[in-house]
């Protein structure tokens, strides 16, 4: 019997009547994503009620689909911050005698 694999839509022939994906590899990729679905969904059920604020400073409240600390603003200002310290640390080299 001739399938359509549920991952890569691929067709392939069955070997039993229950499969659903073409191979290992896309059961596997396809668990794992579910399991990442579910991790999400549980964590921000956890988070409701509870009074997040970032951790930035700024005291913005965060949503409770937001997997961050951060809120943006504050996000982009530590990636910008990051990126300078890391260019900064090339121009500050220097041997120890």
């Amino acid at each position: 019997m001739i399938k359509h694999c549920q991952w890569c839509d691929n067709s392939f022939d069955t070997k039993s009547k229950n499969q659903i994906y073409c191979s290992i590899e896309c059961r596997t990729i396809a668990t794992k994503e579910k399991v990442l679905q579910r991790y999400k969904i549980t964590k921000s059920k956890e988070r409701v009620g509870k009074n997040r604020l970032c951790a930035g400073g700024c005291n913005t409240k965060l949503s409770i689909y937001n997997d961050n600390q951060f809120c943006d603003l504050c996000l982009i200002n530590n990636k910008k911050l990051d990126r300078f310290l890391k260019d900064m640390k090339d121009y500050f080299k220097y041997d120890k005698k």
